[in-house]
């Protein structure tokens, strides 16, 4: 039996994680469990996989989450420091699944006990890539992409030398306003943009679909999880979201993993590595899907993946700032209060002020990124929706 912590346990990937779970129980020992706020639905989950500790990093949702836990013996706690004990705590296998910047140091405290993290946060590397794949090496930790597009690689490139590597292609769907016209897309509502053609997704991540805001963040983290250089990586339109990324070859074979748009599937690849499990998801009928298209990233409508780009090109503190800005204009779209083109706008603000030293430590990110937040919250009062 292996022992597994999920950290954001009460979002998409942690239920798709759980799902499997349930379905291989006799494999598994849950260390920990958390989430944000949600007391009752992670009382329930720790309850049900009889996890050791129960961890809501919102503090005034403790005492529901004692109360729901009252005589099992689940441990509960609070608060960002109980997130890193928990995430600290040894464990086969940590699936490090928090949204934003907010994930940072409990996926440090993983990585610091030199065990296998399953790494679903791609702000994790976005913004502390330097540092975090540092303590990687130092520590002899192992990471496991989740991204339906970052396993789609690791799994192209088993078995493979990375200098055999001509150029990676990152897929994208292009998100459910992939059509638009760019007037009609500052009119987008956040119900709009989060009604996504092929996955469900959470708010923010569904957001950075449509903007394409998250394939630029996957373009920065393929930067520090396969090294080729930014030349050699590629992004492309695939409507579809069948081929979830490609790696080419310099004899010109090009490899892809193809699957259905079920994030159980890379999941399924991370708890089982480097072996197999079933899942629950229905094979993949090429028949009926009837073909497979492919475009180029349109950047005059969708900036975002130009602005990542630009970021890794100057590298330093500007993905840490592309990254806190982008998460200050999303919450404020989602919140009725700028207009979805105003995103990538303000993002691109906040990046053209004067840059923060580059950071040498995981404190100096999350200072950088309290700066860019506090920066681009400035803008953001100048911005009002039209």
């Amino acid at each position: 039996m292996r022992s597994i912590t999920i950290l954001g346990a009460t979002g998409s990937v942690g239920a798709s994680t759980l799902d499997l779970i349930r379905r291989n129980r006799d494999e598994w020992r849950v260390v920990a469990l958390t989430a944000k706020r949600h007391a009752g639905a992670l009382a329930a989950l720790a309850r049900e996989f009889g996890a050791e500790l129960a961890v809501v990093s919102d503090e005034s949702a403790l005492p529901e989450l004692r109360e729901a836990l009252a005589g099992t013996g689940i441990e509960a706690a609070s608060g960002e420091a109980a997130l890193v004990e928990a995430a600290a705590r040894p464990a086969d296998l940590t699936v490090a699944a928090i949204v934003g910047c907010a994930g940072l140091a409990p996926t440090m405290a993983a990585i610091e006990q030199g065990g296998t993290i399953a790494l679903a946060n791609k702000e994790a590397l976005v913004s502390a890539g330097a540092v975090m794949t540092a303590a990687v090496a130092r520590h002899g930790a192992t990471l496991l992409p989740v991204d339906s597009e970052h396993n789609a690689i690791f799994q192209c490139l088993a078995g493979n030398a990375i200098a055999n590597v001509r150029s990676i292609t990152l897929t994208a769907s292009g998100g459910p306003l992939r059509e638009w016209p760019y007037a009609r897309l500052r009119t987008a509502t956040p119900a709009q943009a989060i009604d996504h053609p092929n996955w469900r997704m959470g708010a923010k991540i569904s957001v950075d679909s449509a903007t394409m805001m998250n394939k630029g963040l996957e373009f920065i983290e393929a930067h520090h999880l396969f090294p080729v250089g930014l030349d050699a990586l590629r992004i492309v339109i695939h409507p579809q979201s069948v081929i979830h990324s490609m790696v080419e070859y310099r004899d010109g074979s090009t490899l892809a993993q193809l699957g259905p748009s079920d994030m159980r599937v890379p999941i399924a690849a991370c708890l089982a590595w480097p072996g197999r499990i079933d899942t629950p998801c229905a094979p993949l009928d090429l028949a009926a899907i009837g073909e497979l298209t492919f475009q180029a990233p349109d950047e005059d409508r969708f900036p975002a993946t130009r602005l990542a780009r630009e970021a890794a090109r100057q590298g330093g503190a500007a993905p840490i700032v592309l990254n806190a800005a982008n998460e200050v204009a999303v919450a404020a779209f989602l919140a009725g209060q700028i207009a979805f083109t105003d995103i990538s706008a303000l993002v691109e603000q906040t990046l053209g002020r004067d840059p923060p030293p580059p950071p040498q430590s995981l404190d100096d990110v999350l200072a950088v990124d309290a700066l860019a937040r506090a920066r681009t919250a400035e803008m953001l009062e100048l911005v009002r929706v039209a």
